[in-house]
Order: C-alpha cells, then sequence, then structure tokens
C-alpha cells in the first residue's frame, strides 16, 4: 500500500512540476506550537545562511566573482597566516550557530541546506587544521592569480572599463599572492609533481593578460590607462621572480609525498563526496562494474567483427588475452574515424549541436535558453583535464556557459599527436560534448541555476554535477544517439570504463601506494586508454584527491535513483519527467535529491 501511494504522490509531482519548484512541500506541523517552531527555526537558518555567503564572500574575494557577487571585484583572498585564521575562526563561529538552530523543525529544503552547510563548514575547518593545503600544494596560488583575471574578463557581467578598473586593482596585488606562496610552502612538504606543474603554468597569467587586458588599455581613461600599464609592468617583474623561485628554489627542493594516506584521504573522500558510500563500497562496486562493462564491450565486439576475416578467436568463454583481443580490434574500427589535428575544436562544436538537436527531437529533458561557447581552454588551467565546462556564477543570470577544450600542444610530435586522436576518435568527441554540453553539465548547470536558495547554488555538489554527466552518456545511448550506432556503444562504454578507473585509480594511488606501472595497466589494459591519456590522468591523479570518484559515485548514485522512481511509478514513469524533477533541486548531493524526490526522511 505504501509503494502505490509514493508512487501516486511522485507522478503528480514528475507531471506538473510547475506546481512546486523546490520539490515536495514539507508535511504540516501537527499544531501551532509546532507551526511557530518550524517558523523560528526557518528564519534563524535563513539569517545564517546569509551571514555565512556575506562572511565567505568577503573573505574570498575571487570566488565571489566567479558566483557573481560583484562588491569585492577589486580585492584578492588574504593567504597570509592572518588571513587564514581569520577564515578558520569565522568558520567557527557559522558552524556553532548552526549548531544551535534545531534542524528537526526545519522544512524539507532548509533541512537539506543546513546538512550541505554543516558539511562545507566542517570540510574547510578541516581542510585548514588538517590538510594544510597552503602549506605544500602550490596549484593554490597559481590557481587563485590566474582566477582572479580570468572571472573578471570572461563574461560580461558589467562594462569592459569597469571590469578593467577592477582587474588594475587585483593585478596591482598579485604580487602578494606570489609573496604568500613563498613564505608559507614548505619544499620539504612540496610533492615535486606539484612544484613542476605549477612552474609549467607560472607564465600562463601572462597569456591571460595578452588575451584579456592588454588588447582594451584603450577603453580606460588616461590616468587609468597609467595604471594599468604601470601594474603589468610590475606584474612582468614579478612572475620572473616567482619563475626563478619555482626553478632554482622549489622544484628542486620539492620533496613531499603526493600520496595523502588513508586517514586524510577518508576524511576528505567523505567531505567532498557527501554520499553514504564508503571508499570500501566504492572500490568493491567499480570493480564489480568493470567486469561487467567488460563483458558488454566483449558482446559488441562479437557483434562488429564477426564477418570480418581478421578478427580474433572470439569464444563464447574467453579468457583475458582474447576478450582484451577482441574489444581492442573493435575499437580500433572507431579509432579509425578521427578528427584532423587542428579541427578537435570544430568537431566538438559541431558534435555539440548534434547531441543538443537530438535532445529536442526525443524531447528528453527541458532545454537550456542561455548560451554556450565552446572556446580554447586558458593556459593556466591546461594540463589537469582535457575539457571542462564553465557555468557562469549563480548570481550571474544569463550569461554564457564556456565548453573549454585544451588544444594539441605544438611540441607535441605525430606519435603524441596520434595517440591523443585515437583517444579522442570522432565518437569519443560526440561523448565530450554529452557530457560536458548537452544534456550534461551545461544543461545541468542551467537547470541548476533557477533554484532560488543561494546557499545550495554556491555549495553546488560536485557528486551531482560529475555523476549527472555520466549518467547522461548511457542514457543518451540508451537512447538511440547516432542510430544505435554500435561502435558508440563501446566508446560510451569505454568512456564509462574511465570513470569506473578513475575510483579505483584514486584510491590506488593515495591509499594503497600504487606505482605508476599499476596506475598504466589499470587505465591501458583494464580501461583500453591511449598512451598519453592515461599518462595525463597518472598526473591528475598526483596532483588532486577525492575528485576523480566523484564521476562514478554520483552517476551510480543517479542510476539508482531513477531506478527507485521507475520502481515507484511503474507504466506512469516519464523520462523528460523525471530529468527535469531531478534537476529541479538545485544540484545538492545525490542522496538529498533522491530523498526529496521519493519524500524520504532527510539523513
Amino acid at each position: 500500500m505504501r509503494k502505490h501511494l509514493l508512487a501516486a504522490a511522485l507522478l503528480a509531482g514528475l507531471t506538473s512540476l510547475a506546481g512546486c519548484q523546490n520539490g515536495d512541500a514539507p508535511t504540516a506541523p501537527s499544531s501551532a506550537a509546532g507551526q511557530a517552531g518550524q517558523s523560528q527555526a526557518d528564519g534563524q537558518f535563513a539569517e545564517l545562511s546569509k551571514k555565512a555567503l556575506d562572511t565567505w564572500m568577503q573573505l574570498s574575494p575571487v570566488d565571489a566573482t566567479q558566483i557573481g557577487d560583484h562588491r569585492y571585484d577589486g580585492e584578492l583572498d588574504d593567504l597570509s597566516a592572518a588571513g587564514r585564521e581569520q577564515r578558520l575562526e569565522a568558520n567557527k563561529a557559522l558552524l556553532a550557530e548552526l549548531e544551535k538552530i534545531d534542524v528537526a523543525h526545519l522544512d524539507r529544503e532548509n533541512q537539506v541546506d543546513a546538512a550541505i552547510l554543516r558539511n562545507q563548514l566542517q570540510s574547510d575547518i578541516w581542510s585548514s587544521e588538517t590538510l594544510q593545503s597552503w602549506q605544500w600544494d602550490p596549484q593554490v596560488y597559481n590557481g587563485l592569480a590566474g582566477s582572479a583575471i580570468y572571472s573578471l574578463m570572461a563574461r560580461e557581467f558589467a562594462p569592459l572599463p569597469e571590469r578593467l578598473r577592477s582587474a588594475t586593482s587585483r593585478i596591482e596585488k598579485i604580487p602578494q599572492i606570489f609573496a604568500a606562496a613563498r613564505a608559507n610552502l614548505d619544499p620539504a612538504r612540496v610533492p615535486k609533481v606539484h612544484a613542476e606543474t605549477v612552474a609549467k603554468q607560472n607564465k600562463g597569467i601572462l597569456s591571460l593578460v595578452e588575451t584579456f587586458i592588454t588588447p582594451h588599455i584603450g577603453e580606460l581613461d588616461a590616468d587609468g590607462q597609467a595604471r594599468l600599464k604601470a601594474a603589468l609592468a610590475a606584474l612582468d617583474t614579478a612572475v620572473a621572480e616567482q619563475q626563478d623561485w619555482l626553478d632554482k628554489t622549489l622544484v628542486p627542493n620539492a620533496k613531499g609525498d603526493f600520496r595523502i594516506g588513508a586517514e586524510k584521504y577518508d576524511q576528505k573522500l567523505g567531505f567532498s563526496l557527501n554520499s553514504s558510500l564508503s571508499r570500501a563500497e566504492i572500490g568493491e562496486r567499480a570493480r564489480a562494474e568493470l567486469a561487467r562493462v567488460r563483458r558488454d564491450m566483449y558482446a559488441i565486439a562479437q557483434e562488429v567483427l564477426k564477418d570480418r576475416a581478421d578478427a580474433p578467436a572470439m569464444p563464447a568463454e574467453p579468457d583475458d588475452a582474447q576478450q582484451q583481443a577482441a574489444i581492442e580490434a573493435a575499437l580500433e574500427l572507431a579509432y579509425a574515424d578521427k578528427p584532423a589535428r587542428d579541427k578537435v575544436v570544430e568537431d566538438a562544436r559541431a558534435s555539440l549541436a548534434q547531441s543538443t538537436e537530438f535532445v529536442r527531437a526525443h524531447d528528453l529533458v527541458t532545454l537550456p535558453d542561455a548560451p554556450v561557447d565552446i572556446i580554447l581552454m586558458p593556459e593556466f588551467q591546461r594540463g589537469v583535464a582535457v575539457a571542462y565546462c564553465d557555468s557562469p556564477g549563480p548570481l550571474d543570470k544569463e550569461l554564457k556557459t564556456f565548453y573549454a577544450v585544451s588544444p594539441i600542444p605544438d611540441d607535441w610530435n605525430d606519435q603524441q599527436v596520434d595517440s591523443f586522436l585515437r583517444e579522442y576518435n570522432s565518437r569519443m568527441i560526440h561523448l565530450l560534448s554529452i557530457h560536458e554540453g548537452t544534456p550534461g553539465h551545461y544543461l545541468e548547470g542551467w537547470h541548476s541555476g533557477k533554484f532560488p536558495s543561494t546557499l545550495r547554488a554556491v555549495l553546488r555538489s560536485g557528486l551531482f554535477a560529475e555523476g549527472w554527466a555520466v549518467y547522461t552518456e548511457r542514457m543518451m545511448q540508451e537512447q538511440g544517439y547516432l542510430d544505435n550506432d554500435p561502435l558508440f556503444h563501446l566508446v560510451q562504454l569505454k568512456f564509462y570504463l574511465r570513470t569506473i578507473a578513475n575510483a579505483l585509480l584514486d584510491q590506488g594511488v593515495h591509499v594503497d601506494g600504487w606505482s605508476r606501472e599499476q596506475a598504466m595497466k589499470l587505465m591501458t589494459h583494464d580501461a583500453f586508454q591511449q598512451e598519453s591519456e592515461a599518462a595525463g590522468k597518472w598526473v591528475r591523479a598526483q596532483l588532486t584527491s577525492a575528485q576523480l570518484p566523484t564521476y562514478f559515485v554520483g552517476a551510480q548514485e543517479h542510476f539508482d535513483t531513477r531506478k527507485a522512481a521507475q520502481e515507484a511509478l511503474g507504466d506512469g514513469f516519464d523520462l523528460k519527467a523525471y530529468h527535469d524533477r531531478i534537476l529541479s533541486y538545485g544540484a545538492p548531493p545525490v542522496r538529498f535529491a533522491r530523498q526529496l524526490m521519493l519524500e524520504q526522511p532527510i539523513e
């Protein structure tokens, strides 16, 4: 009986989305006293949420700009010891205020936001006191310096002269970031790979200036031009000094271990994912999925190779070598169709248009009405991922989303280029545009940006976002994208293997002490990645931790949530209504979206 009642409630919600934008309405308190308690608690939480946001924006001006709060566009984060202590004490005070609120009396949406806020505050405090990235990760400083300019100039949220004046103010302060790096970083704790990566990226900030600042100096009046030119000259000197310190001091003396170890990894993973799955459970599920997907790929290989004279042996019960050979032979058919070296971005643009039209024609989810541009990835952000989606901040309405693609480096030889283009073959470019564009990150970001809670928008879950993007890859294949092409299905499964491998790689590297050889075997053998892609991911696994699993864990939670909704609704399940509904919650961790949708207690 309960299942039938739940199905009726879900059907009403999924087919009448306009009725309650924020999800299921909270259960009405049973008494006037209960209503008063809820009203008081919700009021207290609203005040605390605003206080938290105001505090964060003031103490993190670069993040504020990215979010769309432009009160501090001329300022930079204070990375000195005093600035770090100020942020730590502010977060502790906010957490203490949150603990005084009776969360049980909040409405359901506020219960979700309170859980998200608590996780973020605890994570920030832990990061400051325990992880201490400021002492061993130079990416903290390099990323902030680049973002300080890029976030001001990439989008037209204000007239160009106004943004140039803010940029001038920040450029004048960027040498303070470099000084903080030299003061805070302990070379004995800095991993060599982190030091070398930042040494390569350091001058990228000057390319940002050349792209976004220098061509527009004439937009300022005479005084503004003089001030900006002086700031740029000082920046040139500061970047050169920083490069000298990186090359001669940090890189030669970097002796730290890039592995953060089991204890810190498990703590960071808990904060990063905000999921009910533990490291052990993630590993177990990933290994099972790895075996299942390889079996499915073998079945496709049997189909596409069956009439070829040069096909390898494909018995019904293959051993590892036979399975490997058959899948690799089938993938070779897909690798043969690849873009030209200078056409990757052009092909990404065409595939985004095609995936968007497919979603429209099959009415799979409500499409965005905000623009998206495919751009070359800024130099200061290259070296970690091949592509990313950069949505506008939640407070910057109706601005462009950027789908950024990293160009093939000019210094790569033909062998490196061929390896890259085999990995990013034409069908893989389609999957990349599905993941980063439509119906992936770009579409999800637009939907999430419509949710009214600013706190939830600012604390948007990477687990939800990355999981949704991976979910859409499978969903598009299931719906017949590219005319049910079996090679597209094969490449989609290979792309999904990368997601699975990401989760295993992250724990293998940071907890289990995997060598490069172990990591490369997982990626190149088990997951069929090309050497260049696997080598880049090995670097990424060293540079980051507890982020790579978000793709796999988020996807599993999205798959599980859709399955639960289908079971509850039966024949009443509508795919578009489900997609619009799950996206209507503003991208909280997936478990909270599921609890809201299925009318479960918020835990």
